[in-house]
């Protein structure tokens, strides 16, 4: 491995951190590639050894669970996460159009990064906000009701440096390798940020409740 003294260091202090949440060391390998993610900016290849030393298990192994999900990259990846989702709901509210237009203006495709290294663009499957449809994400934080200008307007201010608020979650949005690190197991000061569930996540519960239904009503 490449890493230097002081970054393998710190990496297996942390490994320790996360491996001693669990009763067997193998089970703390999700958290692993989000640690080493929030160090080299994606799953590589020495992070996959680092992981594979930490659990033991084979890098082959690990490489297998990499691969599998989604928010774990295997290439470089941006200083911002935008996914446009463009399941059924989203799509027909204005997401493929959001899409369209929001690949076009930063001139990359599914899974492709900005030259200046700030954006990688991705095509997501359903978010499960439907009562926000449109709905982007950047690094996982919600963007709801968005519109081709309004997306495109929150891509400009990243690339600009600007702080950039989500719709719920946290005040600004935080650079891949922070969240990553947050994803890992590591807080970041923050959970209390959040501004709380919002009116249409409500709207059915509050409809049952004027209507007097219960559980178990016909």
């Amino acid at each position: 491995m490449t890493y230097d003294e002081s970054t393998l260091a710190q990496l297996e202090a942390d490994a320790d951190a996360i491996i001693a949440r669990y009763p067997v060391k193998r089970s703390a390998l999700l958290p692993m590639l989000h640690l080493v993610q929030s160090v080299d900016g994606y799953v590589s290849p020495d992070g996959i050894q680092f992981c594979a030393d930490q659990v033991n298990l084979t890098a082959a192994e690990v490489s297998a669970v990499a691969t599998f999900y989604t928010q774990y990259k295997r290439r470089p990846n941006g200083e911002y996460q935008v996914g446009v989702c463009t399941n059924t709901l989203c799509a027909v509210m204005g997401g493929d159009r959001i899409w369209d237009e929001l690949s076009e203006h930063v001139g990359v495709g599914h899974n492709e990064t900005t030259e200046d290294g700030t954006i990688t663009l991705e095509r997501l499957e359903c978010n499960a906000a439907c009562d926000y449809a449109p709905v982007m994400m950047v690094n996982w934080e919600f963007f709801d009701n968005q519109t081709p200008q309004s997306a495109k307007q929150v891509v400009d201010d990243l690339r600009a440096g600007k702080d950039v608020a989500p719709t719920r979650g946290p005040a600004k949005v935080c650079g891949f390798k922070e969240v990553s690190r947050v994803l890992a197991g590591f807080e970041d000061g923050r959970g209390d940020e959040d501004q709380g569930v919002g009116a249409p996540t409500l709207a059915g519960l509050e409809a049952a409740k004027r209507q007097g239904w219960t559980e178990g009503s016909k």
